[in-house]
């Protein structure tokens, strides 16, 4: 197979991949963002600091936020802004792998050439994984960063939406306390509240309501933690190629040359470099939700990020290091079983790619003969 074809079997199998991990794992990533840009102010301010909107009690656990979301949304709610994502799964590991694979090719061409030459043994270093992978992941980021702005505010519309309707809610009892509204005016306007359905919200909408925030530039929010956080595949590529070519030199001297991985063998070298990657870029995560998400409504500029420093600021001043680490348990779960169907899935569609060009081949050669 050809160093093109290869490309192309990658990308095509990392598209497929994404998209089958992206479907069962997309309810804890819904519930994952809200979790990160749900506002908890530390102790020392709950009570302190007026400006601070801050929840009573801590948020519910995971399982419980699910079953919460089934009750009030329904299953659609756990499966908001799935088509944007779905999309941009494909898209993403579909850009990824082949630039990926593209880059890895001549990386490993590169190392080739200074064996020739008397420097090195061939093999391509951990360094030159970090550095493909980076390359490859930020060709990503600035291809697909308006997908996920996208799928971001249609994950955390309904939260945002409930806080609104609370900022009223305080409004109009604040304002009946201060004016002296008869129980049966204040009653009305509260019921008036309450019989307000929620608007449609799908993909165009969240696209109108960005555009009409920021412009253009709005679809590229979070674009400076994202690309920092390029380095998260490209550690997670780093751990899971340098294992699983350790484990094929392993299969090769045990198994008489033979050089094939198992796919559950794939599926721990997935999660494996997964688990490191995300622990080690987790807030900037975190960071990048916030972003993206729908900024609050009202005088409170402590929900107001005028972009990554200012949100970093924020979050340190008025919840403290925890705000950085929301969910984290929730997204280690989501990403780590993603990656391992997604390195599987990817592997084998790769395998049968191989086989099927194989066979083509040896069906031409014999026609030919």
């Amino acid at each position: 197979m050809s160093n093109n074809s290869n490309a192309v079997a990658n990308g095509l199998a990392g598209a497929g991949g994404g998209i089958i991990a992206q479907i069962i794992t997309y309810p804890l990533q819904t519930v994952n963002t809200r979790q990160q840009t749900e506002r908890v102010a530390k102790k020392g301010l709950r009570n302190s600091h007026g400006n601070l909107p801050t929840s009573k009690q801590p948020p519910p656990g995971t399982l419980r936020q699910i079953l919460q979301v089934i009750r009030t949304e329904g299953w659609g709610g756990l499966y908001s802004g799935l088509k944007p994502s779905l999309f941009g799964t494909a898209a993403s590991q579909g850009i990824y792998y082949y630039f990926y694979q593209v880059f890895k090719n001549k990386a490993v061409a590169i190392a080739a050439a200074r064996r020739d030459k008397g420097r090195g043994d061939g093999t391509v270093g951990m360094f030159s994984w970090l550095v493909v992978a980076a390359i490859a992941g930020s060709l990503n980021v600035l291809f697909t960063n308006p997908i996920w702005v996208l799928v971001t505010r249609m994950q955390t519309h309904t939260q945002a939406e409930r806080k609104i309707m609370e900022a009223r809610r305080e409004a109009i009892l604040m304002e009946g306390s201060e004016s002296g509204l008869i129980d049966s005016t204040l009653q009305e306007k509260l019921a008036e509240l309450d019989s307000e359905k929620p608007c449609p919200y799908g993909t165009l909408h969240a696209a109108r309501e960005v555009y009409n925030e920021a412009g253009i530039t709005g679809f590229w929010k979070g674009i400076v933690p994202t690309l920092i956080m390029v380095c998260n595949p490209s550690i997670q590529f780093m751990i899971y190629e340098s294992s699983l070519k350790h484990l094929r030199a392993k299969h090769a001297t045990n198994k008489q040359g033979s050089t094939n991985v198992a796919a559950w063998e794939v599926f721990l070298l997935g999660a494996i470099a997964k688990l490191g990657a995300t622990v080690s870029t987790y807030p900037l995560l975190v960071v990048k939700s916030r972003l993206q998400a729908k900024q609050e409504i009202g005088g409170n500029t402590s929900l107001r990020y005028s972009g990554t420093l200012d949100a970093i600021i924020k979050m340190i001043r008025y919840e403290g290091l925890p705000g950085f680490y929301k969910g984290m348990s929730t997204k280690i779960v989501q990403s780590v079983f993603a990656a391992s169907v997604l390195f599987m899935v990817k592997e084998e569609l790769v395998k049968a790619y191989m086989l099927l060009a194989h066979k083509s081949q040896k069906v031409i050669y014999s026609l030919k003969k």
